[in-house]
């Protein structure tokens, strides 16, 4: 019996080394090559580690410092949380630490910098870790004690996942993304549709897929309870990790592994999707949402923060303005972004269309800061989570789309399928 993706990755990282055999449902010993945190999970894991008593990390390359989640700090006790990340770096004399100013949101800054390629063996503590799947690499969220762990030995105790596969067929339609591929595939199988399995996305819609859109279907795998979001690497991913100084290792499923189960779709006639509150399960096609008012639109997060997903709401945004009494928020993943959306004139589009176009951050995704919701209010965002009270109050409601739904709602002042928009 051959083996998945998966599968080889986490053979080739078992530890001790030489192991010939694994089968899901085993527990493994692996070697990592990426430990990632954020200024929420850090922190833990670093006053863990510190209980250890072991003095130096495992590896000063291998870690990775991301404060992006309450980042630029809303208040005290985030700034005193970032600090902390701050400190350790220095002391540790960390590569990969990531401060205001040229940090990004950790799941769209990671690929960029070349910190993680495809055969690479991720643990992180956050649980969208999964996105980094689109690259071909076995990437999973796991909690801060166990990332104190790998702190101290680069090590981490996994149990291997059966895979799922998914074939998806024929041609996406205008407007259609890899946003509404894994919204779609989350309607259909629920929440825990894929729990601690690994789901394998195939087929030719998702080859004819850009990074980006790749990026944004691993992204969201942990919403259908999976451990991880795998894609196999092609020409496009080998074009995408051309000149990082890091060699990737580029893994294929065998044509014998084994799939718990295999799912085929044709999505030639898919429609834009949107998961209606509280779940990202609850998945209905935009056109049959017109009805519903909104009172803000968020555009970005490591979701849809790419710079080909403000490009898409810039089309339909530019020479227009928003609906009034609707807040169009739009922040891009990291710095780099930024740059390139000022430099194309997004930017400016954004702001003339009555929108802000903020730094790089978690804030409004999580309901952190810069676009809490308040009582009864409503908004569509290309985030990953409509979760009761994710964004600020419980008694709020959020929407989960792909760029072009958000920016087209935000000038109707309701839910619209981007085609409305003439």
């Amino acid at each position: 019996m051959g083996y998945t993706i998966a599968e080889k990755i986490l053979l080739k990282h078992a530890f001790p080394a030489g192991k010939k055999t694994l089968k899901p449902g085993e527990f493994i010993q692996a070697k990592v090559d990426v430990a990632l945190a954020n200024d929420i999970t850090a922190p833990l894991a670093i006053a863990e580690f510190k209980k250890s008593g072991t003095g130096k990390v495992f590896d000063k390359n291998k870690i990775v410092l991301v404060p992006d989640h309450f980042a630029p700090a809303k208040d005290l006790k985030s700034a005193n949380q970032c600090r902390i990340l701050a400190d350790f770096a220095r002391e540790q004399g960390i590569k990969n630490y990531f401060e205001v100013g040229c940090m990004g949101i950790e799941h769209a800054l990671l690929p960029e910098k070349g910190i993680v390629l495809p055969g690479d063996l991720v643990v992180g503590a956050d649980s969208h870790t999964c996105t980094y799947g689109a690259l071909g690499a076995y990437a999973t969220g796991m909690g801060s004690t166990d990332l104190a762990r790998a702190y101290i030995d680069g090590k981490c105790w996994l149990k291997v996942p059966a895979s799922v596969k998914f074939v998806y067929k024929g041609k996406l339609n205008k407007w259609v993304s890899g946003k509404d591929l894994i919204l779609f595939t989350i309607g259909q199988i629920g929440v825990d549709g894929a729990l601690y399995k690994v789901m394998e996305f195939s087929g030719p819609a998702i080859r004819a897929l850009s990074m980006d859109g790749r990026f944004s279907m691993c992204n969201m795998a942990i919403e259908a309870g999976a451990r991880a979001g795998l894609i196999e690497p092609d020409e496009k991913t080998r074009k995408y990790v051309a000149g990082f100084k890091r060699k990737p290792k580029f893994y294929s499923s065998d044509k014998d592994a084994h799939y718990e189960k295999v799912y085929e779709w044709d999505v030639s006639n898919l429609e834009p999707q949107v998961a209606c509150p509280h779940l990202p399960s609850n998945v209905k096609p935009a056109g049959s949402l017109k009805s519903v008012k909104i009172d803000q639109a968020v555009i970005g997060s490591c979701t849809n923060g790419r710079i080909s997903d403000l490009r898409v709401a810039a089309s339909l945004l530019k020479g227009r303005k928003v609906a009034k009494g609707v807040k169009l928020i739009v922040f891009p993943a990291t710095q780099k972004i930024y740059l390139e959306a000022v430099k194309e004139g997004l930017a400016e589009i954004f702001v003339k269309a009555g929108g802000i176009f903020s730094t790089p951050t978690c804030g409004p995704c999580l309901g952190g800061h810069m676009g809490i919701l308040a009582d009864g209010e409503t908004a569509i965002a290309t985030t990953n989570r409509n979760f009761l009270g994710r964004m600020g109050s419980p008694k709020s409601f959020v929407y989960l789309s792909n760029p072009a739904v958000a920016a087209a709602s935000a000038l109707t002042g309701k839910i619209t399928h981007p085609d409305k928009i003439k």
